[in-house]
């Protein structure tokens, strides 16, 4: 029997961890979990993490991790065979930044994005939409910093891709920022489809309704 559970759900940043958990080689149990999805395993979720956010991962030893970032980098610390991170200090300090830089200004982002009434006390749909709508500006100008800062590196080209590159492939799925990023970023775009097409990252993204 997998030690290791992960909650998540079609179609969410579980696929990010759900990558990285097979690269490693890591047999795990995946539980279905969602605030849209009132059968999965929600109740459960929240008694482990208050936010009910997906990913969630529980270790063998019961210790709960959460935010995709984290469980990425903790992943590729146990398993470093995997490559998950580059073994030269400088590339992997890179990387752990860039992992970053996705949770703290493009996750964030879509999250208000996509549920603006989280996010303002207005009360009004079209207010809501403003809030939704300057969010959605400001993770397609994320993407872009991204793209100029990591788009042209071999973290995101290598053949073997890596914890960067599972992240970024997920997460620039949402919020019409590969719709954006077809003009503003165009090589950028092309890495990321390449990434969709891998052999290693291709079948699991089918699953997920991403590719």
């Amino acid at each position: 029997m997998p030690r290791i559970t992960l909650f998540g759900t079609r179609g969410s940043g579980s696929a990010a961890v759900e990558m990285g958990l097979q690269a490693a080689g890591v047999d795990y149990r995946l539980l279905r979990a969602s605030s849209w999805e009132p059968d999965s395993a929600r109740a459960e979720l929240l008694r482990l993490n208050p936010l009910g956010q997906i990913p969630t991962l529980v270790l063998e030893d019961g210790t709960v991790l959460t935010e995709s970032a984290a469980i990425l980098i903790h992943l590729a610390l146990v398993h470093p065979q995997a490559g998950l991170l580059p073994s030269d200090a400088s590339a992997r300090a890179l990387a752990i930044r860039g992992l970053v830089f996705i949770a703290a200004n493009c996750y964030s982002a879509v999250s208000i994005s996509d549920y603006p009434e989280r996010w303002t006390t207005a009360t009004t749909k079209p207010s809501r939409a403003k809030v939704g709508e300057a969010a959605r500006l400001q993770l397609h100008r994320s993407w872009e910093v991204f793209a100029d800062t990591f788009g042209h590196d071999a973290l995101l080209t290598d053949p073997h891709p890596g914890a960067l590159a599972f992240l970024a492939v997920v997460v620039s799925r949402w919020s019409g920022t590969r719709q954006h990023l077809r003009g503003a970023r165009p090589a950028f775009h092309e890495a990321l489809m390449a990434l969709e097409a891998h052999p290693a990252l291709a079948p699991l993204l089918r699953e997920h309704g991403q590719a």
